[in-house]
């Protein structure tokens, strides 16, 4: 058992300490920092208090701060003390592994202010427990089966953590047949306890301070907590005083899909294969599995007619109908029949087939019937339905997630933060505060502490026939440099093949031509290359002469995505006009990301071109209220 760890400043009671930390955070960012060689930012200092407030009076608060603005240190000053004060660590999730990772790595934000502040901060990261290795499954993968590399079986061997990331070679294929699975029971597993995943689990929920999660780990703890609770398990996370959401506003997307059901039609088909490849079976299980993959087909096909056309990229809207229905309600009996034939006799099965794999299939039904039932609940009404392109699956989940998320979080007596530099359209919170169910959050909103007159430019190019002769002399007058953003994958290709004929002295670099991290490494290297993607809005971090010029060739109005049409859709029947109330807003949340890609230090100076329609659009005043405050428009 630990020692608590103290508060760094001395308090009596509640009420003083709500006094006592505003003071705190005061001293260390007008003094303490600046002391070794900190600037004093009045922005940061905003922010701080403001999340210093919504700590201490257990708020739900909307924290927007420009880039530049040290808004980690601003949200640590406040939990760290909080954690201490409860007795209880607070949660700080993250919108994706690399930035859980940064956060919690020897150079991050938390190391460098224990340094500072002479803390011990006791800050762990609780990872998606898919990154680890499974023991059983393993060895029987490794002694049944004989399907795993001997490279990746020395390594299972050896290895005390068995996280993904100490063997990065290893394959989807083969980390899928090794890795823990959530649909099988680790309650009635023969190693519980024992396992890394647990030992895992255990040194993070020994944390007093801080624990660095993602999104969706987040989330799946979030959902499944009070059924763990009831049925006498432990959840995933440890009890926490607090939530802070770095990147806020990407966690919709992740809450619904931890709140729905993916089904995979490859992988319902691997285990139909296996089980019709038991041997001595009896013809009830045979008949059962050769029905169930005549209706997992028919759903599939029924399900790719009732896609609503759209782009053809990511996820597109399947229409719930009733021939969708129908085909949902005929596989879900398929997937009952052969559950019940396997649990009759499964001792029969368990030469053919390891324990672990026979637990997995069962798990893997259920979650299929659980999301057939969703899909059918109140004759599809309750759920939104797409295909996720990269893998074909078919996934379902809640229509409505602000009641789940009012019951689950707001209303528990703790303060949830949502950080990030895009939370609002120039101060204006409602669209985030409608589309994530709020009531009344408290927000605060401060810009970039950089010199936005002096770096950046602004210029709008007039509409042309001839715009890729137009983004040719661009690039060429600027040395490439260069960002381009389009709405699509499919733009991409048009300016590929304009720009192929040209004789250009940089190299042009194309989102569809490679990975997304390679591609912006090779970027970086490169300093006068050029990048052309559609998915590079954010997460690009390219500080320096390798990014002068940021080409807006497409505005980013939302695609056809069927969570935004679901917003649509409640727009409508709330008598608001979608457009004006959910892709304007939309558009201007992720215009500003795309903007803040340009200005990454207090050095960096470049120019925007803006080669859309803008100027006398109704959709103007948006686009101008996301461009960098301050900025020169030419």
């Amino acid at each position: 058992m630990h020692a608590k760890l103290k508060v760094p400043f001395e308090y009596s009671n509640k009420n003083e300490f709500h006094e006592k930390l505003i003071e705190w955070i005061g001293d260390v960012l007008y003094d303490i920092l600046p002391e070794h060689g900190y600037e004093v930012r009045d922005e940061q200092i905003f922010t701080a208090f403001q999340i210093g407030d919504a700590f201490c009076e257990q708020k739900v608060h909307l924290a927007e701060a420009g880039l530049g603005t040290g808004k980690t240190f601003a949200y640590l000053l406040s939990a760290i003390p909080h954690a201490r004060f409860t007795g209880k660590p607070v949660v700080i999730s993250c919108a994706s592994p690399a930035l859980q990772e940064q956060l919690a790595a020897e150079s991050g934000d938390i190391h460098k202010l224990s340094k500072l502040l002479g803390l011990e901060v006791d800050a762990r990261m609780a990872k998606d427990p898919r990154q680890y290795v499974c023991d059983v499954r393993a060895n029987e993968s490794i002694e049944d089966f004989g399907e795993v590399p001997d490279e990746v079986e020395e390594w299972v061997k050896k290895t005390t953590r068995g996280e993904r990331s100490e063997i990065p070679t290893v394959t989807d294929k083969v980390w899928k047949k090794i890795s823990w699975n959530e649909t099988m029971s680790c309650e009635s597993c023969q190693n519980r306890g024992y396992c890394k995943l647990v030992r895992a689990r255990e040194y993070y929920r020994a944390t007093q301070d801080l624990i660095i999660v993602d999104h969706e780990t987040f989330f799946h703890d979030l959902w499944t907590r009070e059924e763990k609770i009831a049925n006498g398990h432990m959840p995933i996370l440890p009890e926490y005083s607090a939530v802070i959401f770095d990147e806020g506003h990407k966690i919709m997307l992740p809450a619904a899909m931890q709140a729905g059901q993916q089904l995979i039609k490859e992988e319902i088909e691997a285990m139909i294969a296996s089980l019709e490849d038991i041997q001595g079976a009896r013809d009830a299980l045979h008949t059962t599995t050769a029905a169930l993959e005549e209706a997992l087909d028919d759903f599939f096909e029924i399900a790719q007619e009732s896609v609503v056309t759209g782009e053809n990229k990511g996820r597109l809207t399947v229409e719930i109908n009733d021939a969708l229905l129908r085909a949902a309600s005929v596989l879900r009996a398929g997937l009952d029949q052969v559950l019940m034939e396997l649990q009759i006799e499964q001792e029969l099965y368990l030469e053919s087939i390891p324990t672990s794999l026979l637990e997995g299939y069962e798990g893997q039904m259920e979650n299929a019937i659980r999301g057939l039932a969703q899909l059918g609940k109140n004759k599809g009404q309750d759920a939104i339905a797409w295909i996720e392109q990269r893998d074909d699956s078919f996934c379902v989940v809640p229509r409505d997630l602000t009641k789940m998320l009012d019951k689950a979080l707001y209303s528990k007596p703790l303060p949830a933060i949502f950080s990030s530099a895009t939370l609002s359209n120039e101060g204006d919170f409602d669209y985030f505060i409608r589309m994530m169910g709020l009531k009344s959050p408290s927000k605060s909103t401060i810009g970039s502490p950089f010199n936005m007159e002096e770096q950046v430019r602004i210029a709008f190019v007039p509409t042309l026939e001839n715009r890729m002769e137009q983004l040719i002399t661009v690039l060429k007058n600027n040395g490439g440099r260069a960002l381009i953003l389009t709405r699509s994958l499919s733009e991409v290709g048009k300016i590929r093949q304009y720009l192929k004929g040209e004789a250009l002295p940089f190299e042009v670099l194309y989102e569809d031509e490679g990975d997304r991290g390679h591609l912006v490494r090779r970027f970086k290297e490169e300093e006068t290359s050029v990048l052309v993607g559609s998915d590079f809005w954010e997460g690009i971090d390219v500080p320096g002469d390798a990014l002068t010029l940021v080409v807006i060739w497409q505005l980013p109005f939302p695609k056809l995505d069927p969570l935004i049409e679901a917003q649509r859709k409640a727009a409508k029947e709330q008598g608001l006009d979608p457009v004006v109330t959910v892709d304007y807003p939309e558009m201007g949340l992720q215009l500003k990301q795309g903007c803040g890609r340009l200005i990454r230090t207090e050095e960096d100076k470049g120019q925007i071109i803006f080669m859309d329609e803008v100027l006398g659009t109704p959709w103007e005043k948006i686009v101008r209220g996301a461009l960098p405050k301050d900025a020169i428009i030419e």
